[in-house]
């Protein structure tokens, strides 16, 4: 399926309705610290409800390890700063979509990995900043899926 990682999440309840995303679409959830929160936070497992047994999750102690862990696959880096649109992406099973913190985005740092034609964004309005980070990654997501059939 897909890979999701999540750069430095800050908002627990942000996490776990990933958590359950990861669970019913079959993608394997990443994070990246330093994380904000607890795994074991109360709304992040409130937001997860009982899929936090059927998630793949993994913990990554820094933004090295998680691009080791994912070395050789395409990345995605979604961001407001980005040209392309997702839906123009051509997304293949395996692939990985990476989203930044949720008061700041991905920093230039990060962002400077990947290419202008791997940087992804989500249409707003001109007057918006931004989405809540579990509604873009849901639409990045089921985007990624429905370009593979749903398989």
């Amino acid at each position: 399926m897909f890979d999701i990682v999540l750069y430095q999440p800050e908002i627990p309840p942000n996490t776990g309705n990933l958590i359950r995303l990861a669970a019913n679409t079959g993608s394997h959830l990443h994070l990246v610290k330093p994380l904000s929160f607890h795994l074991d936070d109360k709304q992040l497992v409130r937001a997860g409800l009982d899929y936090h047994d059927m998630a793949n999750v993994t913990v990554h102690e820094d933004w090295q390890a998680a691009r080791d862990a994912l070395n050789n696959r395409k990345w995605w880096a979604f961001t407001t700063k980005a040209d392309a649109v997702y839906c123009d992406a051509a997304f293949k099973q395996g692939d990985v979509l990476l989203f930044g913190p949720e008061t700041r985005g991905l920093p230039a740092a990060v962002l400077d990995e990947f290419p202008a034609q791997s940087r992804l964004k989500l249409p707003m309005r001109p007057d918006s900043r931004s989405m809540n980070l579990s509604n873009a990654v849901s639409v990045a997501v089921y985007e990624a899926w429905r370009q593979n059939g749903f398989g």
